[in-house]
C-alpha cells in the first residue's frame, strides 16, 4: 500500500475498474485528499490499481473507516444504476461518510453552476451558466453541458454529448457518446439515448431511444446495463 501523507484527509475510491482509473487520475490531479485505498465488490482484497490496493467490500468500511480515519470517498462506477445501488448500500450502513466529487482541472465551469456531492466532471468538459448538476452525476470526457440545463441525481453524459440549453436530465438516465440535445429538451427518468443519436423532442422514462433524429424504440427496465458494448439497445 502507498504511504499515505498526514496533511491531507484519507478517502476510498469505491469501484476498481476503468471508470475507477479516470477518477484516481482526477483526484490525484486535485491534490486534496489521499487515496487510502479502493472499494470493490468483486476483486480481491490486495489487488492493484495504480498502485491503490483494494482494501475490501462496502462491508467492510465501519471498520476502515474508524481504524484509518477515513472521511469519505467517491463511487467511481459508471453505470447509473449500479452507483445507485452502491450509494443506497452505504446509506444503510448508516456511516459518517462525506461523499467528494472529482473535477479535472481542465474543465470549464462556468457562472452559478451547481454542483451536488460525488459527482465527477472528466477532462475537457463544459459546464454553462446556471446549469445544476445532481448528485453523483458523471459528465465524461469532453461532454458539455449548456446553460439553465438541470441533470437530475445519478444522471450521466459519456464522452463527447452535447447538451444545448434549458434541457432537463431525470435521475439514473444516460445519453451516450457522440450525442446531441437540442434546447429546451425534457429526458425522462431511467432513459438511455443510444450512441450518436441527435435528441429533438421530449423522451418519456424508462425508454431506450436512438437515431437521427432520435425515436423511443421500446420500454426499458431500471437495472438494465448499458455500458456493454455487445449489447443490442433494440431488444
Amino acid at each position: 500500500m502507498q504511504l499515505h501523507s498526514t496533511e491531507k484527509p484519507n478517502i476510498v475510491v469505491i469501484g476498481a475498474s476503468g471508470h475507477a482509473s479516470v477518477i484516481i487520475d482526477i483526484i490525484e490531479r486535485q491534490n486534496e485528499y489521499n487515496i487510502f485505498g479502493l472499494i470493490d465488490s468483486f476483486k480481491p482484497i490486495g489487488s492493484k490499481l495504480f498502485n491503490y490496493e483494494v482494501l475490501g467490500t462496502e462491508d467492510n468500511l465501519p471498520d476502515l473507516i474508524q481504524t484509518n480515519h477515513i472521511i469519505g470517498g467517491i463511487i467511481a462506477i459508471g453505470d447509473n444504476f449500479d452507483r445507485r445501488q452502491m450509494h443506497l448500500k452505504i446509506e444503510a450502513l448508516q456511516l459518517s461518510f462525506k461523499y467528494v466529487s472529482a473535477i479535472h482541472p481542465n474543465a470549464i465551469i462556468g457562472k452559478n453552476v451547481s454542483i451536488a456531492e460525488g459527482v465527477s466532471i472528466m477532462p475537457g468538459t463544459v459546464a454553462n451558466a446556471n446549469a445544476s448538476i445532481g448528485a453523483f452525476c458523471i459528465l465524461n470526457t469532453s461532454s458539455s453541458l449548456g446553460h439553465d440545463c438541470v441533470m437530475k441525481p445519478f444522471s450521466s453524459l459519456a464522452p463527447g454529448v452535447n447538451v444545448a440549453g434549458h434541457v432537463t436530465i431525470q435521475t439514473c438516465s444516460s445519453i451516450g457518446i457522440g450525442s446531441c440535445v437540442i434546447g429546451g429538451v425534457s429526458i425522462g427518468a431511467h432513459t438511455h439515448v443510444g450512441a450518436g443519436s441527435t435528441v429533438i423532442k421530449d423522451i418519456n422514462s424508462f425508454k431506450i431511444a436512438y437515431g437521427n433524429p432520435a425515436q423511443e424504440i421500446r420500454d426499458r427496465q431500471e437495472n438494465e446495463g448499458y455500458l456493454n458494448k455487445k449489447k443490442d439497445l433494440s431488444s
